[in-house]
């Protein structure tokens, strides 16, 4: 095994670094492209300085299809962060597993093509990453010949980045050399007789022809193009379409043009001429660029005739797919820690910042929920319960909601200048106000290593993350409000401790489901009533408060008809008939225990509950095949007969609840031959370590889909 990403990550150098004379990246990208037959890829590096992979070329497609995952934080939820962080291969096979596994990825590329994302490095050094696409038309898995061709070539540009590292050679951003833009030619050029008389043909056909090159730019025009777009062809070559003709400048036209490179399948659109003429483009891809067919779409045109075509035209393409892209990031996550870890695995490498702060308010203090990137955390843990009367440029923004950017520290301090006696280090900043229902809620500071213009633009969208931040930011403190008293209320019905008695060891735990409220109704408990005891454990349906509460009360329950000695039996009628005349419409399983390890043996009453497991002395395991009830809760007059069992000193009795065995593809009987197993192996063990091992090896515990509990009880000789 390696020893992790973060094991001696080789020098990317910074962004205003010289582009690298020999183009080992570029080259190592294309022969791998030509290997496996892709269309496009890109070749991340990783910073020494920041867990942050940055892309040093990119290759087949625009660099703007990939602007949001220019820079990407190591723990981030993409296929190329995966792979580098995993050192692993990494393949979607599509659009909707695409949707599934990385919806920001499909948010903002939603279009048909396969990925396949690879680590590159050594046995104990991470360089960074490498991703390749095929258009939809590739099979929905990766085959072994590419998946051997693609990792052979990631460790040959690995062991080549090695032997460059050892010999201080730098590594940086390269020219893509699969996406060189064609030369533009107009109508009338020349070169030989056939490219002329191929000119000429063009020149007569009815309809409007383009060629875009693969960044979009127009390298070609025939006269019928430029009448139909109403510009002249000095205006059209070399340009993007919806630069140079205004009506076509519309994110819906330029996201055809991305979806045809990406899916490499023929893709339409009609698009209003003003004032009325409605256009058909048709757009025909491959490998170096489009063909645009242009026509009159009178069809269109007789059915929309008055169409109205009003407002001003929307933001650039690039910055919206940013937007979307750090939204779908916001909405996983949960707690306020998630958010701050998600501002900087997502937002802070997308806008190039290189530390930030979390700041919110209580009691009219400032208060840092999170930052990362200071080197001295106390640098920014000394505002924690600032006054909001005080003026920083943190509480200013926090309480007039209105951003703030600093270019330098100069400006910085020419407005703040207290702030000359508390450098942090970096040298522009960004206060972004978070505002969540029209109220703030904190601010964000986005921290710049080196001065940092922005631009309106910049600020806009700086602002505009701001405000997807903030009701992140909000959700997850009203969850984190809502889980500690979930976890309050949880730890206040079950036993705080357990007092076994004489003869008995125990030990337990307990898992709540992952989804709900963090809280749910299974239960255990240890009832000390010499000189027998009795141990109980149990499951109320449910995930939520009302199931707690009823668990709760069951549990009271047990110890009341214990206590008054009432026979197992017994105790179980009693509690059936309680949960009945609760009346709550939820039903409970439970399975009760009477100990007597004087006697080595226990007695056992069961309504509906999953059988124990027990291990005898000589370490063989046996389910136990209890009689028993219905589930408490449905029958006042039900009968839960008893079962006798031997406990010798030695013996392990395992009880749990069915969130142990029972999940999604798994059979729930190979779950408990598998329990049975580790039970045989390891019940020799300590039972707080045995605990922790029965929880850590069940698959459907980790999974989470069911609270979980467990109660071991061993024997052990008395006296």
């Amino acid at each position: 095994m390696s020893d992790g990403p973060g094991s001696g990550p080789v020098p990317a150098p910074a962004a205003e670094d010289t582009v690298a004379a020999r183009p080992v990246l570029s080259l190592a990208l294309a022969s791998m492209l030509e290997e496996v037959r892709a269309h496009s890829g890109a070749v991340y590096l990783l910073r020494p300085d920041q867990q942050v992979l940055e892309m040093a070329v990119h290759a087949g497609m625009p660099r703007a299809f990939a602007a949001p995952w220019e820079r990407v934080g190591l723990g981030a939820r993409i296929p190329v962060a995966d792979a580098a962080r995993e050192r692993r291969l990494v393949w979607v096979g599509g659009e909707e597993e695409m949707a599934g596994r990385y919806p920001r990825i499909a948010l903002v590329l939603p279009y048909p093509f396969a990925l396949a994302a690879m680590p590159v490095a050594t046995g104990n050094r991470l360089y960074g990453a490498v991703f390749v696409t095929w258009p939809g038309a590739h099979p929905p898995e990766l085959s072994d010949v590419e998946r051997a061709d693609l990792t052979a070539a990631c460790d040959r540009l690995a062991l080549r980045l090695e032997r460059d590292a050892a010999q201080n050679r730098p590594l940086g951003p390269e020219v893509d050399v699969l996406a060189v833009p064609l030369p533009a030619v107009a109508p009338g050029t020349t070169g030989t007789a056939g490219s002329a008389e191929a000119v000429r043909m063009v020149a007569r056909l009815p309809y409007g022809l383009l060629s875009l090159d693969l960044n979009g730019r127009i390298a070609f025009a025939n006269a019928a193009a430029t009448e139909l777009l109403g510009r002249t062809a000095g205006e059209l070559l070399g340009t993007l379409p919806w630069a140079s003709v205004p009506w076509l400048n519309d994110p819906m036209y330029e996201d055809r043009y991305r979806g045809a490179l990406l899916s490499q399948q023929v893709t339409s659109f009609v698009a209003l001429r003003p004032p009325g003429e409605w256009l058909s483009f048709r757009m025909y891809p491959s490998r170096s660029g489009l063909s645009v067919r242009i026509t009159r779409a009178r069809a269109v045109a007789d059915m929309a005739r008055e169409a109205p075509r009003a407002g001003p035209a929307p933001s650039r393409l690039v910055t919206i797919s940013q937007v979307l892209s750090l939204a779908g990031a916001l909405t996983e996550a949960v707690g306020v820690q998630d958010v701050v870890q998600l501002v900087w695995d997502e937002v802070t490498p997308a806008v190039g910042g290189q530390a930030m702060v979390i700041l919110g308010s209580q009691g009219g203090r400032l208060h840092v929920l999170g930052h990362r990137g200071y080197d001295d955390p106390h640098i920014v843990e000394r505002f924690d319960g600032l006054p909001l009367a005080e003026r920083t440029p943190g509480t200013h923004a926090l309480t007039s909601g209105v951003p703030a950017f600093f270019d330098s520290r100069e400006q910085l301090e020419r407005l703040y200048p207290q702030r000359h006696e508390t450098p942090d280090g970096f040298a522009a900043w960004a206060y972004l106000p978070l505002i969540a229902s029209g109220r703030p809620v904190g601010t964000c500071v986005l921290a710049y290593a080196e001065p940092h213009v922005f631009p309106a633009d910049e600020r806009a969208v700086l602002t505009s993350l701001g405000g997807l931040i903030a009701q992140a930011l909000e959700r997850a403190r009203l969850y984190d409000a809502k889980h500690r008293l979930a976890h309050g209320l949880q730890q206040a019905l079950l036993p705080s401790s357990l007092v076994p008695p004489p003869g008995i060891e125990a030990a337990a735990r307990y898992l709540p489901a992952m989804h709900g409220m963090d809280i749910g109704g299974d239960f255990y408990d240890l009832v000390p009533t010499l000189p027998l005891s009795s141990a109980v454990i149990g499951d109320v349906e449910g995930h939520n408060v009302t199931a707690a509460g009823l668990m709760g009360q069951i549990r009271t329950g047990v110890r009341a008809y214990t206590t008054v000695g009432q026979e197992p039996h017994e105790v179980m009628s009693s509690t059936n008939r309680l949960l009945i005349d609760l009346g709550a419409e939820l039903f409970a399983s439970c399975l009760y225990l009477r100990l007597d390890p004087a006697r080595g043996r226990a007695v056992m009453a069961r309504a509906g509950h999953p059988p124990p497991l027990l291990r005898r002395p000589d370490g063989r395991v046996r389910v136990l095949d209890l009689a028993g009830g219905p589930l408490l809760g449905i029958d006042a007059g039900a009968v839960y007969p008893t079962t006798e069992v031997s406990l010798a000193p030695g013996s392990v009795l395992l009880l749990y609840t069915d969130g142990l065995v029972e999940s999604p593809g798994i059979d729930i009987e190979d779950a408990l031959v598998d329990l049975g197993g580790l039970l045989s192996e390891c019940g020799q063990r300590p039972l707080e370590d045995l605990a922790d091992e029965v929880v850590r090896h069940s698959a459907a515990a980790r999974g989470r889909a069911d609270d979980v509990a467990v109660l071991l009880l061993r024997a052990c000789p008395v006296g």
